[in-house]
């Protein structure tokens, strides 16, 4: 009935309109023939002609469907009544039946929702939008719920399929005597089926009808090696769907990471290939940095920007890159707190405290009136400020491997100043991610609500400083009871195997790590800190460690390197070249005179000369700008040419960073140890 009212509609749209030119005759056309199939003037013999035979076959198909639901429930019934069943076949016989009776009531349901969808459509204003956008979302709804009950209906089927086939098993083993292998294969069979219900965790139901989940419709792309299984039959290949790529709507890629059952082994094919690839393109894109005088970790981070998606695109599990990488980092800010005794600690604790503070208030306050010149709302101008007053500890670590010297005539290092003050930034960096989710609420806030907010952030700095101290005490504790005996332990049980020694090292960090990220500050903080802690065991037990964690560490960094690559867009650069080098030499020479500025008020004089070589190292944009950027444009702080704007600069002012070191050290390093340094 549906088909025949969409052609008797598009014939009269479609004949006439053929030779009319003018636009306003074929609105009236379209108004005539609206009205027309509405019944308003047409002639009443076609209508009650269309009408009763419509109409005539609605009630034949209704009228069959409640016969053949009475038939349904007495076939129930008899069944119910049959003492020849177990109520184990009576249930699943039952049920059959049931399933079959919401068939046909769910196809009863469509035909009149699909009739009340013409009727509302033809009531509406074809001219209307908006009219038209809310239909084709309630029609989107409806298909979504009904593809949930579609899905839930087939799961159903194949239950009662599996049913019917071991039904049919256990007639056949009654029938005939079962050998002692057939046995044990059939006691087998159970325990298995009990361990699937038990491991089973029906994820899908128990998730589909919480508050914030939404129905999608998803594309399935199968692996390259089940679509060359040509002969497999249908259900073997439904078997094989387990590392199927998932895609969205908004183009987002999802891959499987907890299969249904868990008793088969898998393995993401794509994630290997993508680790292979990276370990063997960055062996020549770093040997091309040596040969150049670059530091090696720009040649990873070309081989990510090869294999990315501005370059060859070959990256698949891109999330999972980026995760793997993530641990690069924590090795290397362990081995960073490793070189970095307490007693350096708490001769610079102060100018670390203090230096990042100053510098990232003095950030926000050229943001914020650049963002009033530039009419640039506050939470934007708050939020780039920051994210262009973090430097990259990562970067600098890789600056200073190798060259920590002690203090000499009681000035302070320059590495212990850098690397004390970019710890300090990487707890910014949790703080602010922490408030991330107030400044996103105070950018749609109105001015009503304003000190609300700033009461919030308040309220959020003394939890984060309350942390902070908690941590600090509890390294106190560890540093005096729990680290000697830990380590002594450790020495004893490994001789002979340093696996022992690796894995207790690497539980020991990870639990710093957990202990920091439980308590809302920074995880690379953790990671310091359990560095810091075991290098107060002297000398001799951090070049043992060093000697363990060093190729682990080194590995990692090139997986991170690479995946700070995946977000470098060339053509971006190219295109908009001037811009970005004016913006990136801005922020760049603001760190830099900034940080000479803060440095010369809380250096003691005695060490005046080392601020220039603190202020070179901090005079770039950490890499985790990208990760802060990513939030905001997700949250609708910034808008995509933002964030683009603040990937490319980040990845500027980091190439540019190796040369303002150089020149820093040519200045300020006397000719022995510069060599070290360099």
């Amino acid at each position: 009935m549906k088909a025949t009212g969409f052609i008797s509609l598009w014939t009269l749209v479609s004949l006439p309109c053929g030779p009319l030119a003018n636009p306003a005759e074929r609105e009236d056309v379209v108004k005539h023939a609206i009205k027309l199939h509405r019944g308003k003037g047409a002639v009443i013999t076609q209508r009650k002609q269309w009408v009763l035979g419509s109409c005539r076959k609605l009630s034949g198909l209704l009228h069959q469907k409640n016969v053949v639901l009475n038939k349904l429930k007495s076939a129930i019934r008899a069944v119910e009544k049959d003492a020849g069943l177990s109520d184990e076949e009576k249930l699943f016989q039952v049920h059959t039946f049931e399933i079959f009776q919401k068939e046909l009531n769910e196809s009863e349901n469509s035909v009149f929702q699909a009739i009340h969808g013409l009727q509302r459509a033809l009531q509406g204003d074809y001219k209307d939008v908006v009219n038209m956008k809310e239909s084709s979302r309630q029609r989107l709804e409806a298909l979504r719920e009904a593809a949930i009950k579609e899905e839930m209906e087939y799961v159903e089927l194949l239950a009662a399929e599996k049913h019917q086939v071991e039904a049919l098993k256990n007639m056949q083993h009654q029938n005939k005597s079962l050998s002692m292998l057939d046995e044990i294969l059939e006691d087998v069979r159970k325990a298995a089926d009990r361990l699937e219900e038990e491991i089973e965790e029906h994820a899908f139901d128990d998730n589909k009808s919480v508050r914030g989940v939404n129905f999608e419709a998803v594309l399935r792309v199968e692996e390259d090696e089940a679509n060359s299984k040509r002969n497999a039959s249908k259900r073997e290949v439904e078997d094989d769907l387990g590392l199927s790529m998932l895609i969205d709507s908004q183009n987002n890629q999802y891959i499987l990471t907890k299969p249904r059952d868990s008793t088969i082994p898998r393995a993401d094919h794509h994630f290997i290939k993508d680790i292979v690839t990276i370990g063997i393109l960055s062996l020549p894109c770093g040997w091309l940095c040596t040969t150049i005088g670059l530091p090696t970790m720009f040649g990873y981070i070309i081989c990510g920007v090869l294999l990315g998606p501005s370059g060859l695109n070959s990256i698949k599990s891109i999330v999972q890159v980026e995760t793997l990488g993530e641990f690069g980092v924590f090795f290397t800010l362990f081995l960073v707190g490793l070189e970095f005794s307490p007693e350096r600690l708490r001769k610079v604790w102060k100018i670390s405290l203090q230096g990042p503070c100053y510098m990232t208030v003095l950030m926000i306050a050229f943001g914020l009136l650049w963002g009033h010149l530039l009419q640039i709302r506050p939470t934007q101008s708050v939020f780039i400020s920051t994210c262009l007053s973090l430097s990259s500890t990562p970067l600098v670590s890789r600056f200073l491997a190798g060259s920590v010297r002690g203090d000499k005539e009681g000035d302070i290092d320059y590495s212990s100043v850098l690397l004390g003050m970019l710890v300090m930034q990487d707890v910014q960096l949790g703080l602010f991610i922490a408030v991330m989710p107030t400044l996103i609420q105070a950018g749609v806030s109105t001015y009503s609500s304003i000190f609300k907010e700033i009461l919030r952030i308040l309220i959020l700095i003394g939890q984060i400083l309350f942390s902070l101290a908690a941590v600090f005490l509890l390294c106190l504790v560890i540093k005096t009871y729990l680290i000697g005996p830990y380590y002594r332990k450790l020495h004893t049980e490994s001789k002979g195997n340093k696996e022992i020694l690796i894995l207790g090292i690497t539980a020991f960090t990870f639990l710093m790590l957990m202990i920091t990220e439980l308590l809302d500050v920074s995880m690379e903080l953790g990671c310091f800190l359990a560095g810091a802690l075991i290098s107060s065991q002297g000398h001799m037990v951090t070049e043992e460690i060093m000697c363990c964690i060093e190729p682990i560490r080194d590995f990692l960094a090139i997986i991170f390197f690479a995946s700070i690559g995946l977000h470098v867009f060339p053509t971006f650069v190219i295109y908009e070249l001037t811009v970005l080098l004016f913006l990136t030499l801005s922020v760049v020479i603001m760190k830099f005179v900034l940080a000479v500025l803060v440095l010369s008020l809380i250096l003691p004089k005695t060490s005046q000369y080392i601020k220039w070589i603190v202020s070179a190292g901090l005079a770039q944009v950490s890499e985790f700008s990208f990760v802060l950027g990513s939030r905001a444009r997700r949250a609708g702080i910034i808008s995509r040419e933002v964030y683009l704007l603040i990937l490319s600069v980040t990845t500027l002012s980091l190439l540019l960073a190796p040369a303002l070191w150089r020149a820093a050290i040519m200045k300020c390093v006397p000719r022995p140890e510069r060599r070290s340094s360099t």
